[in-house]
């Protein structure tokens, strides 16, 4: 009989230590104190990853800040293939995901520890809605390394007009908007 009610006693006192509340960490970086990434280049290597209307296979390319005609444009062999206006980018992440390489998959068939190797991959991520063309969706773009996405994210950020929230950057939406969609 002692043994079920210890049991018991143990598994409550548990639940009740991990429920307590947690403060908050004071050397953890707030959104107002984050420092702010380098400056991004003005054009860089980029892999397209699909989500513009009419580019759905993946592709090799340049990513560049067209600070004149206010868009974000991709192009390949020196061709412009698309862009993305500054005000029509809605919110702007980057994003990290683990992958298999192309040789790992391959090898794992013959190895399999082989197939526990991952790498890391960044992504910028959009999601845009163009006032102009009704056209809506999400893209990304493969870069380089984690300090290069920081960096492009956080400068597209202050060309659209985005603010932070968390670890993601949006467009706050005018009241008149709120006003038309609740009314």
């Amino acid at each position: 009989m002692k043994f079920p009610v210890l049991l018991l006693l143990t598994c409550v006192m548990a639940v009740a230590v991990c429920a307590q509340p947690r403060p908050v960490a004071k050397d953890t970086p707030t959104d107002a104190t984050k420092s702010v990434p380098a400056a991004a280049p003005q054009s860089m290597k980029a892999k397209y990853e699909g989500g513009v209307f009419g580019y759905s296979k993946t592709m090799d390319g340049t990513l560049s800040f067209d600070d004149t005609n206010q868009r974000l444009l991709f192009s390949k062999d020196k061709k412009e293939l698309f862009f993305i206006p500054y005000n029509a980018v809605t919110s702007a992440f980057s994003d990290t995901q683990k992958k298999q390489p192309a040789a790992a998959s391959v090898a794992q068939h013959v190895m399999w520890p082989v197939g526990l190797i991952k790498t890391k991959v960044r992504y910028l991520t959009l999601q845009y809605s163009d006032p102009d063309t009704k056209v809506a969706g999400v893209t990304s773009f493969r870069l380089a390394d984690k300090d290069q996405v920081d960096s492009v994210t956080y400068a597209l950020a202050n060309k659209a007009g985005l603010v932070p929230r968390g670890g993601i950057y949006v467009k706050k939406r005018d009241d008149t908007e709120a006003k038309k969609t609740n009314p």
